[in-house]
C-alpha cells in the first residue's frame, strides 16, 4: 500500500519509483498499454519473454533461456490465438455466421479458447473431450457457454475425434473449425508468435522448444524463423509414452496437451530439427521447481517444455546462445491432477 504523498512514477524505459523508494528496478514501457479493446478477443498475442534467473544460475547455463509466458493470453493458454485466428477466418470465408453451431474435438486448452470466442460473438459451442481431461477444464467450459460431449478416457483424442464427427454429421448446418488440419491455426502463430519472438529478441533467437498438440505453434514459428535464420533450431517435446514424432507408437500419457498420439496435418515434421521425449514425472518435476523456484506456475505440458528447453540449454553447442522456450499454460487449469499432489 502506498504511503501519504506516494505516487506510481512511471518512466518510459525507467524504473518504478514510489516516493524515494526504487522498486528493485522495475521498468514499463508506459502506464497501462496505451489504448482501449473493442473487446477481450484482441487482447490476445503480445505475450512476455521472461528470463528465470535462479534456475539458469543453479543449472550454471551458459545461454539465454527464454521462456515465452502463453499464460498472459486472455484465457490463460496459447491456445487463446488459435481460437480467434481459426474462427476469424471461417467468418472470412462465409463458412460461418450468425446461427452456425461449431463441433470440435479437444483435449481441454483449444475448447476453452474457442469458448471464450464463441461466447464473444454470439455461437453455438459443442466440445468433445476425453474424461480424463482436469475437471478445471470441464468447468470453465460450462461457464462460458460451451456444451461438453466426455469420450471414455481408454479411447483418448481418437476416441474424442470420432464422436465429434458423429457430431457433425448429424447437426445440420454444423462447422468444425477443425484445430489438427486448419491452415489458420499455423498461420496465426506465423502471424504471431514467430514475429513475437523475431522482434523481442531483435532477431537473435537461436532455438526453439515447443510442445506438439496440434502441431500449430511448431509449424508456425519454425516457418518464419527458419525461413530468416536457416541455421535456427527447433526442438519439438513429446511424451515419452506417446513419441510419434520419434518413429514410436502412439499411447496414454498425463502431459496433457500434447501428444495426440498421431502427427497432425499442421505439424510439420521437415522444419523439425529433433523430437525430446519428456516422461511424465519430469514433467510434473520441472512444471513444481518452475513455481517455487522462479514463482511461475505452470501447466503440465509447460513443465515438459521447460524439461525439454533445459536438455538443450545444457548443450555445448548452445554456449553464447539464445534459447526460447514456449510456455503453452498456467497451472490452475490442473489443480485436480496429479502435478498438485503433495503440493
Amino acid at each position: 500500500m502506498l504511503g501519504a504523498g506516494e505516487t506510481i512514477n512511471h518512466k518510459s524505459g525507467g524504473p518504478i519509483v514510489s516516493g524515494t523508494r526504487d522498486y528493485n528496478g522495475l521498468e514499463l514501457d508506459q502506464p497501462g498499454r496505451g489504448r482501449i479493446y473493442n473487446s477481450v478477443l484482441e487482447t490476445i498475442a503480445n505475450t512476455p519473454l521472461v528470463r528465470i534467473p535462479r534456475i539458469s544460475a543453479e543449472e550454471k547455463l551458459d545461454c539465454e533461456l527464454l521462456l515465452k509466458l502463453e499464460f498472459f493470453n486472455p484465457l490463460a493458454s496459447v491456445k487463446d490465438r488459435i481460437a480467434v485466428g481459426m474462427i476469424t477466418a471461417l467468418e472470412q470465408d462465409g463458412k460461418i455466421g450468425p446461427g452456425t453451431t461449431l463441433v470440435e474435438p479437444t483435449s481441454g486448452n483449444t475448447g476453452i479458447g474457442l469458448a471464450f470466442v464463441a461466447a464473444a460473438k454470439g455461437y453455438r459451442l459443442i466440445l468433445t473431450m476425453p474424461e480424463s481431461m482436469s475437471i478445471e477444464r470441464r468447468k470453465m467450459l460450462s461457464i462460458l457457454g460451451a456444451e461438453l460431449v466426455l469420450t471414455p478416457k481408454e479411447e483418448g483424442l481418437n476416441g474424442t475425434l470420432k464422436k465429434a464427427d458423429e457430431l457433425l454429421e448429424s447437426i445440420e448446418g454444423a462447422v468444425m473449425p477443425s484445430q489438427f488440419s486448419n491452415p489458420a491455426n499455423p498461420a496465426i502463430h506465423e502471424a504471431t508468435t514467430a514475429e513475437e519472438i523475431w522482434t523481442d529478441t531483435d532477431g537473435a533467437v537461436d532455438a526453439v522448444v515447443s510442445g506438439v498438440g496440434t502441431g500449430g505453434t511448431f509449424s508456425g514459428c519454425a516457418r518464419v524463423l527458419k525461413a530468416r535464420k536457416p541455421d535456427l533450431k527447433m526442438f519439438a517435446v513429446e511424451p515419452e509414452d506417446s513419441p510419434v514424432l520419434s518413429g514410436g507408437e502412439g499411447g496414454p500419457h498425463m502431459i496433457q496437451g500434447i501428444g495426440p498420439g498421431f502427427i497432425p496435418d499442421n505439424m510439420s515434421p521437415d522444419l523439425m530439427d529433433e523430437a525430446i521425449k519428456v516422461t511424465n514425472e519430469a514433467a510434473f518435476e520441472a512444471a513444481r521447481r518452475l513455481a517455487r523456484t522462479e514463482g511461475i506456475p505452470v501447466g503440465i505440458s509447460s513443465g515438459a517444455a521447460l524439461t525439454a528447453g533445459l536438455n538443450v540449454a545444457r548443450r555445448p553447442d548452445m554456449s553464447g546462445k539464445t534459447v526460447v522456450v514456449i510456455i503453452p499454460s498456467f497451472a490452475e487449469r490442473y489443480l485436480s491432477t496429479a502435478l498438485f499432489e503433495g503440493a
